[in-house]
């Protein structure tokens, strides 16, 4: 089978229905391709069935792919919180409700923290991109990021938990800093730069 390349100016479905990461996903892929998501494409939201990342974004990656018959890109990200035993993990996105209430999912956050008593406020970003072709192959990949929480949440940029979580090396939040600074040492970034080298560079 010959090597798989995502060449540069071919369209790409990603699958996605949320604005934000769709923004952070063109973005990350330099502007050099012509990105549509699932979302435009009336493409219905599968059930995340897996008990991992990977799992998730290769799931979602490969219902795309086939019903648009474009080269899909998946993400699957989300927030784990030492002290919850790394929940809501997988489910960060079902912790804020199907109105993607976030604020609620913070709040949701920081409660279950107060419930337990514990003072560690250690938590990581975890990014699984899976890329899938109509035809079958996948390939996936996964990045994280280490922080810690902050409550209050801090900051109107970017999205979800973003505003609850400070980097390591780093004073803001991801939802205070300059979405340059974010993108270049974000889960997703890490995981792009993977993705990068095995399908681009």
């Amino acid at each position: 089978m010959t090597k798989l390349k995502l060449i540069k100016g071919m369209r790409l479905v990603a699958a996605t229905h949320n604005p934000g990461k769709a923004r952070e996903i063109d973005v990350l892929l330099d502007g050099n391709y012509e990105v549509v998501t699932a979302g435009a494409l009336g493409l219905p939201e599968p059930d995340e069935t897996e008990s991992t990342f990977i799992g998730n974004a290769v799931l979602k990656a490969r219902h795309a792919a086939q019903r648009s018959g474009l080269v899909a890109l998946a993400d699957d990200s989300g927030l784990s919180v030492a002290a919850l035993d790394g929940a809501p993990g997988i489910y960060s996105a079902r912790w804020a409700g199907p109105d993607k209430d976030f604020a609620m999912a913070m709040a949701r956050v920081e409660e279950r923290i107060e419930e337990t008593g514990s003072r560690e406020d250690r938590a990581w970003f975890t990014s699984a991109l899976a890329v899938a072709w109509p035809d079958g192959p996948v390939v996936a990949v996964e990045g994280r990021v280490d922080g810690r929480l902050t409550f209050p949440p801090r900051g109107d940029r970017g999205f979800g938990y973003d505003p609850i979580f400070i980097p390591d090396g780093h004073a803001l939040t991801f939802g205070e800093m300059e979405p340059a600074v974010k993108d270049a040492l974000s889960h997703r970034a890490l995981a792009f730069a993977k993705l990068k080298a095995a399908l681009i560079d």
